[in-house]
């Protein structure tokens, strides 16, 4: 890979799945076989680890210390990728913190890839968070997820409004995460495995498991879903990765 590529998932506003949508990610990218690392910033006990602990470092984003462990390594490792799933009420902060230790300016400059995943909530608050972004997005690939996985109703959007927030950043992408069966995706919070493990079922640590053959199918059909909303936006080639072979159950 030429240069390291960073892709940071988060939103200001709690319960809106962002933790679900870094899961997906870390998955397409296993998939497609790029080489992947990631951060919990959920301090000191992250939820995104407990899915993909051998690939995630929990690390608290405020601090110098750990803000050293993610960029001073990013030409370091060997993953062309990191993944950095930000906590609830630390976009604007963590993004202030980029801004300021010079990694947009890097990004602007094209020394690095950087995206944003940003995932709305249903509310009006949640759409002034892109006012929040808007100042720190020059340089990067910036995505607008609305993410359906808790039951979302996006109701309180008229699309007047909406349009005045999506057009206030240049070249924004509207992404759509569709809901997943309740049991199922309850099942897989149980099982602590990857999308990925549960389709293939598999356990932790890859051994035959007994999940339902029904949820199982319908992780399979919303995940491959998720993937092609991936596809669309041509995530491996915003990630500098050449297309390769996809396999799809590891």
């Amino acid at each position: 890979m030429a240069k390291p590529a960073v892709v940071v998932v988060g939103a200001d506003k709690g319960g809106v799945g962002k933790t679900t949508v870094s899961r997906t990610l870390l998955d397409y990218f296993s998939a497609n076989n790029v080489p992947t690392r990631a951060f919990d910033t959920e301090s000191p006990r992250g939820t995104l680890k407990r899915f993909h602990p051998e690939i995630t470092e929990i690390v608290d984003m405020t601090t110098t210390a750990d803000q050293m462990k993610i960029f001073d390594t990013l030409n370091a490792v060997s993953p062309s990728v990191t993944v950095i799933d930000v906590r609830a009420g630390l976009l604007s902060p963590a993004l202030a913190s980029l801004r300021d230790i010079g990694f947009l300016d890097a990004a602007k400059a094209g020394q690095i890839t950087f995206a944003v995943f940003h995932i709305l909530g249903p509310s009006i608050a949640s759409l002034e968070e892109i006012a929040e972004t808007a100042g720190f997005m020059t340089g990067a690939k910036y995505f607008l997820v609305k993410n359906f996985i808790n039951d979302t109703q996006f109701f309180q959007w008229d699309q007047a409004t909406y349009n005045s927030y999506f057009h206030r950043i240049k070249d924004a992408t509207e992404l759509t995460i569709p809901k997943l069966n309740e049991m199922a995706y309850e099942q897989v919070e149980v099982s602590s495995v990857p999308f990925l493990k549960f389709v293939a079922n598999k356990g932790i640590n890859d051994e035959a498991a007994n999940y339902s053959f029904v949820l199982r199918g319908y992780v399979r059909h919303w995940l491959a879903n998720v993937w092609s909303e991936f596809d669309r936006i041509r995530l491996t080639d915003i990630v500098g990765s050449k297309p390769v072979t996809r396999n799809s159950e590891k």
